[in-house]
């Protein structure tokens, strides 16, 4: 039996050696809430950003006394910069065209508004030799690269089941930039749940989903029921309500994940109440123990995420880590599961036989 130690479990991405400036493109919400604590949490030195809310930006600027580009072109000539997107998935090949050729990029999810623009996206990479990654920074958790260890060391044996349960009320209005666009929930949300479950169980093989709005707004859609299919052996469910907006008492953001010998239970404090969020949590029971370990985390999805998943490009860029995470290669998959499960969401679904 492998004896199970909740604080030998990594928790953090090394940083790199020589961290270089960020310019970032965007000042909506989740620079402000997410991409800058992290990165000067972390010490990562940040140039400066842009947006065309030329207002938006000098507010955001002047916050974190950092530099406001008048244009792209000024933002795309800081040299040496790694240059992070924090743009709506239409203007990523408008940012990324203006890069210099072989830059670091890091793009925000998703990658592009469909699957057409994420392959006119990998294209543009390929021909520009960009090092681009893309945003999937639930990656990077501390509880989510703790969980993937403790898989790494066999404390959950082969993993065979995956739940994920969201009930909770999620506030919209903070991206005013989704306002009536055709997809939402799936594209805009449940990417992170879906890139997580490619990264532990692999890509696969099919998806069946339902996804749908809600009578009390006019978002595109903010529910959705999802199962994908890895096969006779593995079960992987998602269960995703952003309306269930009747207090706190039974609201939920959790992934169970169990395998052939131990199982793992997470919250996701961020979702509940964002963006101040609760704490996150994440709880083994282990192969061969008697009871649920909870395991103490070193920071939270938002900010510490970001930070991990900022230092991998770095690091990539640099040389000192060999596989670039979330690289476009790997993430044009996430976005052909997205592309199904929506495709899936709006074909038929299988009728009742008529009774004879």
């Amino acid at each position: 039996m492998i004896e199970f130690d909740p604080s030998s479990l990594t928790q953090s991405w090394p940083l790199p050696s020589k961290p270089r400036p960020i310019v970032t493109f965007g000042a909506g919400s989740i620079v402000g809430d997410a991409h800058f604590p992290a990165y000067r949490k972390a010490g990562f030195p940040i140039a400066g950003l842009y947006d065309p809310d030329r207002e938006k930006a000098e507010t955001l600027a002047a916050k974190w006394d950092v530099r406001a580009f008048g244009n792209i072109e000024e933002a795309a000539a800081v040299e040496g910069a790694v240059f992070d997107l924090a743009t709506p998935p239409s203007r990523h090949a408008e940012v990324l065209s203006a890069l210099p050729d072989g830059a670091a990029a890091l793009i925000q999810k998703p990658m592009g508004s469909d699957l057409n623009e994420a392959t006119h996206i990998l294209a543009l990479c390929r021909q520009k030799k960009l090092v681009a990654a893309v945003n999937f920074q639930l990656r990077f958790a501390p509880m989510m690269l703790a969980l993937k260890d403790a898989i790494a060391k066999g404390h959950l044996g082969e993993v065979v089941d995956f739940d994920a349960w969201l009930a909770l009320a999620t506030p919209w209005q903070l991206w005013p930039f989704l306002k009536g666009l055709p997809r939402i929930e799936i594209a805009m949300h449940s990417i992170h749940y879906l890139d997580l479950i490619r990264q532990i169980l692999g890509d696969p093989q099919g998806v069946h989903a339902k996804t749908l709005g809600h009578p009390n707004h006019d978002v595109a859609q903010t529910r959705t029921s999802a199962i994908l299919d890895y096969g006779d052996k593995v079960r992987c469910a998602l269960s995703v309500n952003h309306d269930h907006d009747f207090g706190r008492k039974y609201q939920a953001c959790e992934f169970r994940i169990c395998g052939t010998k131990g199982a793992a239970y997470l919250k996701l404090g961020v979702n509940l109440d964002y963006p101040r969020g609760e704490p996150d949590i994440l709880e083994i029971r282990p192969a061969g123990g008697a009871d649920w370990v909870n395991v103490p985390l070193e920071g939270t999805w938002f900010p510490d995420a970001f930070a991990g998943r900022m230092a991998n490009l770095q690091r990539f860029a640099g040389g000192e880590d060999d596989a670039l995470v979330s690289s476009v290669e790997d993430a044009w998959n996430t976005m052909a599961l997205v592309e199904a499960a929506y495709r899936s969401s709006a074909a038929p679904a299988t009728p009742l036989p008529r009774r004879p």
